[in-house]
C-alpha cells in the first residue's frame, strides 16, 4: 500500500471503485445524494473485518451504522446514543441490530488479566456482562468456546441497554415501529447468526 507518509493508493482505490460503480449504475450517486432511508441501525465492533454493508450486501444507504471496540451501548456515551437518536428520531430506523462477532479481540482482552492501558476502562464493561453469567461462564474450560458464549452473552445484554435508552422508551411509548436485535456474525465462514433476541413495544 505505499510508504507509511503516502495515502494515494487510498485515492486510487476509491476512483476505480466510484467508476466501477457508475459503469454499472451511471444514477447510482445521483439517486444516493437525493436522500438516506435506512430501516435498519447496525451497532457493530470496530474490528475491520465486520463492515456492516459488506457483510449484509446491501448497498449505501441502507444502513446506518454506529461501530465501537466490542459493540457496547453505555448509557453515557453521548456518541453512540446521539446516533441511536438520530437513526430512530429523524431517520424513523424500524429495527436496530446489535451484531457482534466470534474472535472479538476486545471480548477476548476482557478476559485477560493483564493491563491494556485505557481500553481497560472500555473492557470494564464486557466484565460486567462475565459477572451477571459467571456461572455459565465459569462452567466453560475450552478458551475459544469461552470467549465465543462471552461474544454472544455481549450482544445480549447490549441489545437489554438499547431498549432501556430514555430514547427507545420513548419510541415504544409512543407506539414507533421499531424492533432490537441481536445477532452475531462469524469471520470464519462470513455467517450471520440469529440469536433469537427479539424486543419490541411489548415485549
Amino acid at each position: 500500500m505505499g510508504n507509511s507518509t503516502d495515502i494515494s493508493w487510498l485515492f486510487e482505490q476509491n476512483k476505480a471503485w466510484a467508476d466501477k460503480v457508475k459503469q454499472s449504475d451511471p444514477d447510482f450517486f445521483a439517486n444516493l445524494a437525493d436522500q438516506q432511508t435506512p430501516e435498519l441501525l447496525w451497532i457493530g465492533c470496530a474490528d475491520s473485518r465486520v463492515p456492516a454493508n459488506q457483510i449484509t450486501g446491501l448497498p449505501p444507504g441502507e444502513v446506518f451504522v454506529h461501530r465501537n471496540i466490542a459493540n457496547v451501548v453505555v448509557h453515557s456515551d453521548l456518541n453512540c446514543l446521539s446516533v441511536i437518536q438520530y437513526a430512530v428520531e429523524v431517520l424513523k430506523v424500524k429495527h436496530i441490530v446489535i451484531c457482534g462477532h466470534y474472535g472479538c479481540g476486545g471480548v477476548a482482552a476482557s478476559l485477560e488479566e493483564q493491563s491494556h492501558g485505557l481500553i481497560d476502562n472500555w473492557l470494564e464493561h464486557i466484565r460486567n456482562v462475565y459477572r451477571l453469567h459467571a456461572q455459565e461462564l465459569d462452567a466453560i474450560s475450552d478458551k475459544p468456546e469461552l470467549v465465543s458464549r462471552l461474544c454472544e452473552l455481549n450482544v445480549v445484554e447490549q441489545t437489554h441497554n438499547v431498549c432501556n435508552t430514555t430514547i427507545v422508551k420513548e419510541a415504544w411509548a409512543r407506539d414507533q415501529e421499531l424492533a432490537v436485535h441481536g445477532i452475531v456474525y462469524s469471520i470464519q465462514n462470513g455467517i450471520l447468526k440469529d440469536l433469537l433476541v427479539r424486543h419490541g413495544p411489548s415485549t
